[in-house]
């Protein structure tokens, strides 16, 4: 997590900051703020934690560097969502309840289509229900003076994606290519940056 947060900070010119630990799912977390209710979460595997088992959640125990896994869409309709996958025949198939303690001791609690541990990198979202806490987690970052300017991904069959996507009403650009993988094109205090 540290060579990460160097990493970024260098490509971005702002320092990530450092979230806290989910204990019920064997990672933790720094964030960059990216402004109108977003953020950037850098996730690692939290090596202490012996309790969860492998492979953990969000592709961690697989990654092979350091690069955008999967991403998410809020929601306050969880089982609807939920419905959509399924009926898409995706293997997300589970709404799980998370937590974690900030760096100040406040808990952030939410409900969340739990992301699976494989593939590497997954262009169907998932979706977080961030209603049973107090504060969206980058109301609690300041003005880091990012912006998401855009989000795309590419795949061997992108037209699998766009039903999905049409029925979750959100849009994300998928071109072809031979492997999968997620960009984002950021406006940041380094000029306009890709990751």
């Amino acid at each position: 997590m540290d060579e990460a947060i160097i990493e970024f900070e260098q490509k971005l010119g702002v320092k990530p900051i450092f979230g806290g630990y989910h204990k019920t799912f064997g990672s933790k977390n720094a964030l960059i703020n990216l402004d109108n209710m977003m953020y950037l979460e850098l996730l690692a595997a939290d090596e202490t934690n012996l309790e969860v088992p492998r492979p953990r959640w969000m592709g961690i125990d697989l990654l092979t560097k350091n690069q955008i896994t999967r991403w998410a869409l809020k929601s306050n309709t969880l089982e609807a969502d939920l419905a959509i996958l399924k009926h898409h025949q995706h293997p997300m198939n589970t709404i799980k309840e998370g937590s974690r303690i900030t760096a100040n001791g406040l808990q952030l609690q939410w409900q969340l289509i739990c992301p699976l541990p494989e593939p590497e990198v997954e262009l169907a979202p998932f979706l977080i229900d961030w209603s049973t806490t107090e504060k969206h987690p980058s109301e609690l970052l300041p003005n880091m003076n990012c912006k998401l300017l855009k989000l795309s991904g590419m795949h061997p069959n992108p037209e699998k994606f766009k039903p999905i996507f049409k029925d979750l009403e959100c849009e994300m650009f998928i071109s072809k290519a031979p492997t999968t993988s997620i960009k984002m094109l950021l406006e940041c205090p380094k000029g306009i940056v890709e990751i």
